[in-house]
């Protein structure tokens, strides 16, 4: 929370410093795979990883409070227009691809000071696949693929 007015310090993975310029709404999960949407009044970007948030309906620190330590969701369209192209996030939807073997679909990116993980299903596993100097060889941004070389074993422990 920030001041005295209910602004929340929104601290996200986009990549770049953004103002959420264009995005009218945010959105926080109620219940499960339900989404309730809260709709920006302002917004100011603070650093590459902060923003400061005004949303309608909370008006003091007490009101504000209810969406701490919550998640924030951006639909898909605002996500792609706010996501930095090098930023890890952006790659959910991309094709996991080892020796041109599509090994399945980013669904989640878990960022970790050492390293990142991308979450794919292989079958019905979920597998985490580490990215970083060692195992990322590139990313194909126009055919949405991030092709890797996994070290010897690791899908294993997933089959």
């Amino acid at each position: 929370m920030h001041g005295l007015k209910g602004a929340l310090v929104l601290k996200h993975v986009l990549g770049k410093k953004t103002a959420l310029k264009g995005v009218q709404a945010v959105f926080t999960e109620a219940q499960k795979d339900s989404y309730m949407p809260w709709f920006i009044q302002d917004t100011k970007a603070r650093t590459d990883t902060e923003t400061l948030v005004k949303l309608d309906g909370l008006d003091s620190p007490e009101a504000a409070k209810k969406l701490n330590q919550k998640t924030i969701w951006l639909s898909k369209a605002d996500f792609e227009k706010q996501a930095s192209e090098s930023a890890a996030i952006s790659y959910i939807g991309y094709a996991v691809v080892e020796d041109g073997i599509v090994l399945g679909t980013v669904t989640e990116v878990i960022e970790q000071p050492h390293q990142v993980l991308l979450a794919i299903y292989i079958g019905e596993k979920e597998a985490l696949i580490p990215l970083h100097q060692d195992s990322l060889v590139r990313v194909d941004r126009t055919k949405k693929e991030v092709h890797v070389d996994l070290p010897e074993g690791l899908l294993d422990l997933y089959l």
